[in-house]
């Protein structure tokens, strides 16, 4: 149990480590900030986010229950909001990569609660502020995790037309536009975090069924050898 007494006591604790070492002891590093930011043009949920060009893009979403295609664009410099190209058919819970200087859609529900998983991909030139319709994933799924890696889109788990979660692993390739299949997921899930580090691809937390049913498990993908690996799970920490 994360309570507030066994924080303090922890930081008690380092502290009387760390003092003896006074004048070795690094300063600690300041706390940030946050400040508020124009917002965005129109309320909604389960929206995707996209950085290219020094740019962020929110992506589809939900309203009422339903999916919209929305797009809109935002300039940290000027602080201000435009829309842009709708995507071609309204999703949430949508998976995005950037690669290349192109935003990549995969997936995504129509409307809630996880209804209607698709298996379109599109890409989104902003140059141009054009969608193109790519080829389409083996089978519709939403809630998906996606990593690029060695120029290479990875589409992970998600959830199916009927509700249930897979351990499906997609690899798109931008350059020759084809799909292959890796090394599925250790355990079916979707609504986890997926990131890429030093060549590997950590999938990290996620659903395994319903909203209750949850993991802080914690596996890695190596590209080199297609396998998966368990790293340290996510801590568990409750509130009083």
């Amino acid at each position: 149990m994360c309570s507030a007494l066994t924080r303090l006591l922890f930081a008690f604790a380092v502290g009387l480590i760390i003092a003896p070492f006074g004048a070795a002891a690094q300063p600690p590093t300041p706390a940030g900030n946050w400040t508020q930011k124009a917002p965005m043009p129109a309320v909604r949920g389960e929206v995707a986010a996209a950085a290219v060009d020094n740019k962020l893009f929110a992506l589809g979403g939900g309203v009422g229950g339903k999916a919209v295609p929305r797009n809109e664009e935002y300039d940290p410099a000027s602080n201000r909001w435009r829309e842009r190209s709708p995507l071609p058919q309204a999703r949430d819970h949508l998976g995005v990569a950037t690669y290349g200087g192109k935003i990549y859609t995969f997936g995504g529900f129509t409307s809630s609660v996880h209804q209607g998983a698709g298996d379109v991909v599109f890409a989104y030139d902003r140059a141009t502020d054009l969608w193109h319709t790519l080829s389409r994933m083996k089978a519709a799924r939403a809630a998906v995790g996606v990593a690029v890696l060695a120029g290479k889109i990875h589409v992970i788990g998600g959830r199916r037309l009927d509700g249930a979660t897979v351990a499906t692993h997609e690899v798109y390739d931008p350059a020759t536009a084809t799909w292959s299949e890796a090394a599925p997921l250790p355990r079916p899930r979707d609504h986890m975090a997926v990131v890429a580090v030093d060549g590997r691809i950590h999938v990290i937390g996620g659903r395994l069924a319903g909203a209750a049913e949850r993991t802080g498990q914690h596996d890695v993908y190596d590209p080199m050898a297609n396998s998966w690996s368990s790293a340290a799970s996510l801590l568990r920490c409750t509130r009083e």
